[in-house]
């Protein structure tokens, strides 16, 4: 390979509206002209690629290019952002987001549903996933906290690595010893590398300022956890991480990543990541600067960057300043990436199938499971289930709109995604009458008084409220306006739905609130006045039925918040895992630190369950493994499922522990009458002690924690 053949090969495009529109045919000469390695032809700005069978055209058509039309003839990866389907396509199968997934507490969901976005990926030519997000969502005002899987380490390592080994579809075999390919899957492209979810202020991208513990005790877990389903492509965060960009940290892509983890995949820029070290962390003077630092520091592959990049990158081998050594061991991970993915053999995909393999019955039973399994029930009065009988006024920005129930990282027009809204769905399953008036959007009243007339005429109202479409910031209508949603400071709902619900409670009508929102929204009023509050998160192209059917009571709800729901914006972050403090002023005049409207792991129940007290073993050694075993009897009259969260504090620890560390979960179905046993099993090493860069094992006595209920562990010394 000629130099500027390989330096081809470490440069991505994008077809879009971004920075530079650039359409299919600016693309095509792209290639010809640079030999870049791979192309984003979907996306939020890439509007004429929407339709799957125009996707898979173009995929076939920059293919053919790449291949026929270049010396080497290397086919390109093409990624895509599909982060709970390939929601870019329309007719796609979308499924509930991170949180909704975490609150299932079942990552086999996770893995058959990654398993279902691999498969519609590679209808349309897609190759990389750009997913699964390994971050926690450490800050409740942060934009991409539905992204992820829940505040801890415990649910974001266990869901991560169940969707990498989804996406990439038997990569590893059972004893881990060796590589299949991907060529049944797409390569997972984990993100955001080190540390993501605790941006300063919750402001997207803004530097995450943890120290070195915390890094190490609360950010890395998950990606540790990933690696055991050898990922193939690793993501690093736009953030600074202290005061150091990740995508220009040596000691961040090569010392931890690729030393102490072991990652020997490919690292793929963010989007925008390496102008971001020249135009906004002004670490470097220019474009070709931030080249320099994103290559010495590990970046295999710009991921967007085209012709700008390729342009900087030779000029500095021309000049010296970057090996060709180092040049050549990158282009080596992306060719190893490309026959892994079998594009050498077989890059094309057969268009004019490709809508007979989106949205099919048995992706959208697994869909639909999801859902089913995310629904939360926060609160309820005993006005749920509803009758199916019942007439029903249903209201509210969220009731009628498959964009807001899909959220961001969807395809953000109503127009051609398949699936069904709560209105949909309610209206197919009762027997009685269903009146629908929106009342509000996401920001403006609509008719109050057609709302107040219908809900007094109703034997009970479903006001569907929340969050719209948005990613990384707010923009509630869908249309990305900043104006048109309150932004990070502001966790309750916006006036129009606060008015809208205020109007439903000043009937004598029962109100049941339903939250399709990415965030935990401080709903502090709605939970004391409504009847009912059920939490449905993003629950994606189903969600509307599974909505249905829990308020109507044909599934039971089972969820449990994956995240802490806080009282308003000025009680966040608020963590389960926070570390204890003195209170100076007095214990009497201090609120509590971790007091949330609703806090994790909570999800109440059509039944009742008595779960007992957690059965460990009484010592412990640093080697072995816990299993921990917790009876969970159904006390009432209908079966159930139960979500039970275990964890442990350390007693006595020569540095701040956390009050409770997440150690595991489990999810068990119970007749009435009857008791079934959750068991959690973890590693005595998870009751170390973390210490900088070093994590030690402190003997010593350790509670284990499941409610209210707790059992002690005494870990002994290996001397």
């Amino acid at each position: 390979m000629t130099t500027r053949e390989k330096v081809g090969q470490l440069v991505g495009t994008y077809v879009g509206t971004m920075w530079t529109h650039k359409g299919p045919d600016d693309v095509a000469d792209e290639i010809r002209e640079y030999g870049v390695g791979s192309a984003v032809p979907f996306g939020v700005s890439a509007a004429d690629t929407a339709d799957p069978l125009a996707a898979a055209e173009l995929a076939n058509e920059l293919q053919e290019v790449a291949i026929e039309e270049t010396r080497l003839g290397i086919p390109l990866v093409i990624p895509v952002d599909a982060t709970h389907g390939h929601a870019y396509v329309l007719e796609s199968t979308v499924l509930p987001h991170g949180l909704g997934m975490g609150a299932t507490r079942r990552p086999a969901l996770a893995r058959a549903g990654a398993s279902v976005t691999a498969s519609e990926c590679r209808a349309t030519g897609a190759s990389v996933a750009y997913s699964p997000t390994a971050d926690i969502a450490a800050d409740q005002r942060w934009g991409r906290a539905f992204e992820t899987f829940g505040e801890t380490a415990t649910l974001a390592g266990a869901f991560a690595r169940a969707k990498v080994e989804g996406l990439q579809g038997g990569r590893v075999d059972e004893d881990d010893s060796h590589q299949e390919g991907l060529t049944k899957g797409v390569a997972a492209c984990v993100k955001h590398f080190p540390a993501y979810g605790q941006p300063v202020g919750g402001e997207d991208a803004a530097p995450v300022d943890v120290s070195e513990t915390t890094l190490r005790e609360r950010f890395l877990p998950p990606f540790e956890d990933v690696m055991a389903a050898a990922p193939a492509v690793m993501m690093p965060c736009y953030n600074a991480v202290g005061v150091e960009p990740a995508h220009s940290s040596t000691w961040m892509l090569e010392d931890l990543l690729r030393g102490e983890l072991g990652f020997d995949g490919a690292v793929f820029s963010d989007w925008g990541a390496i102008r971001m070290l020249d135009e906004d962390h002004h670490v470097a003077r220019d474009h070709r600067e931030a080249t320099y630092l994103a290559r010495q520091a590990g970046v295999d592959s710009a991921s967007v960057d085209g012709p700008t990049h390729a342009e900087s990158l030779l000029d500095l081998l021309e000049a010296g300043e970057l090996s060709e050594q180092r040049l050549d061991r990158q282009v080596e991970r992306i060719l190893a990436l490309k026959f892994e993915l079998g594009l050498f053999e077989d890059p094309y995909v057969e268009a004019d199938r490709v809508r007979d393999q989106l949205f099919t019955d048995e992706h959208r039973a697994t869909a639909l499971e999801a859902a089913r399994d995310s629904m939360t029930l926060l609160d309820n009065d005993g006005v749920l289930p509803l009758d199916a009988s019942d007439d029903v006024l249903v209201t509210g920005p969220n009731a009628d709109s498959l964009v807001g129930q899909c959220g961001g990282w969807t395809w953000p027009d109503e127009d051609g995604l398949a699936g069904t809204t709560v209105r949909e769905g309610l209206d197919d399953a009762l027997d009685g009458d269903l009146v629908y008036e929106p009342g509000a959007d996401y920001t403006a009243e609509r008719d109050l008084e057609a709302v107040e007339t219908a809900a007094r005429d109703a034997d009970a109202a479903v006001a569907v409220v929340g969050e719209g479409w948005y990613i990384h910031e707010f923009g509630g209508d869908g249309s990305g306006d900043a104006e048109a949603w309150p932004r990070r400071d502001d966790l309750s709902l916006p006036p129009a739905q606060r008015r809208l619900l205020d109007t439903l409670f000043e009937t004598p009508t029962p109100t049941a609130v339903v939250l399709v929102s990415g965030r935990p929204l401080a709903v502090t009023e709605a939970a004391e006045r409504a009847d009912a509050v059920l939490m449905a998160y993003y629950p994606g192209s189903t969600g509307g039925t599974a909505v249905a059917e829990t308020l109507l009571g044909d599934v039971n709800p089972g969820g449990a918040l994956p995240v802490s729901v806080p009282r308003s914006a000025s009680r966040v972050p608020e963590r389960i895992e926070d570390r204890p403090h003195p209170t100076p002023i007095g214990s009497e005049h201090h609120l509590d630190s971790y007091d949330p409207l609703y806090p994790f792991g909570h999800g109440e129940s059509y039944t009742d369950f008595e779960v007992g007290a957690p059965e460990a073993p009484a010592t412990v050694r640093p080697g072995e493994r816990v299993t921990v075993e917790v009876p969970v009897e159904n006390v009432g009259d209908r079966a159930g499922e139960r979500v039970v969260d275990v964890f442990v504090r350390d007693r006595v620890s020569s540095v701040v522990t956390p009050r409770h560390e997440h150690v595991g979960f489990d999810r068990v179905a119970v007749d009435p009458g009857e008791t079934e046993t959750a068991t959690v099993e973890f590693a005595a090493s998870e009751l170390s002690v973390q210490d900088g860069r070093e994590r030690r094992i402190e003997p010593g006595a350790f509670e284990v924690i499941v409610g209210e209920e707790s059992a002690t562990i005494e870990l002994e010394s290996d001397y």
